[in-house]
């Protein structure tokens, strides 16, 4: 079958690109409005883009024509964010703060999760969370009712227990949670994933 794009509604392109654009990790994100409200809702589209400088990507909707959600309007206002990995022991609460709640409700009390100081940045971290990046607002580049968050990386916070004896998070050890398409998810953990080295590695 061959689809055309332009024959499709923007609804319709949306769940034909998530359901063929997978896995993709999720960025669970907390901010702080300018009334000191916490904000935490999961985007899934979401990516590194860049090391130097360090900088990650995540595209955020808008609630309605003209309104920001307010993760977006919440960064716009303030600069800052922390992207907080979603793993398997968080994915409920995670699904919880998917909800379309009003600005002034805070989700961390609603989804039972705990706000701990981040070292840099306001917005506070998810404590349940292995792994909390904290960012500054490099750019944000609005595409119709998009917003195309660049977030510079400031400070990356990872348990210890998934770390190996490099310094880097063992992703065996991770049990990440993938977003697929509609309503799927995916787990990756060790027991899923195997190693292919670059033949010029061999």
């Amino acid at each position: 079958m061959e689809i055309d794009i332009k024959s499709l509604e923007p609804k319709q392109i949306y769940k034909l690109m998530t359901s063929i654009i997978v896995p993709r990790p999720i960025a669970w994100i907390s901010t702080v409005s300018r009334d000191g409200i916490y904000n935490l809702a999961p985007f899934s589209y979401f990516a590194g883009i860049s090391s130097d400088p360090p900088l990650l990507l995540v595209s955020i909707g808008s609630k309605s024509p003209g309104v920001k959600k307010d993760t977006w309007k919440n960064i716009e206002e303030t600069g800052e964010f922390v992207v907080n990995m979603v793993t398997e022991d968080v994915l409920e609460k995670m699904n919880q703060t998917s909800l379309p709640y009003e600005s002034e409700v805070d989700e961390f009390r609603e989804a039972g999760l705990t706000p701990i100081p981040s070292s840099v940045v306001k917005p506070p971290r998810v404590k349940e969370s292995p792994v909390n990046i904290e960012c500054r607002r490099f750019q944000i580049i609005e595409i119709g009712r998009m917003g195309l968050i660049l977030g510079e990386i400031l400070k990356v916070h990872v348990r210890d227990d998934i770390l190996n004896d490099k310094g880097y998070v063992d992703t065996t050890k991770l049990k990440i949670i993938g977003r697929l398409g509609g309503a799927n998810y995916c787990l990756i953990s060790g027991e899923n994933t195997f190693e292919l080295r670059r033949p010029d590695k061999e």
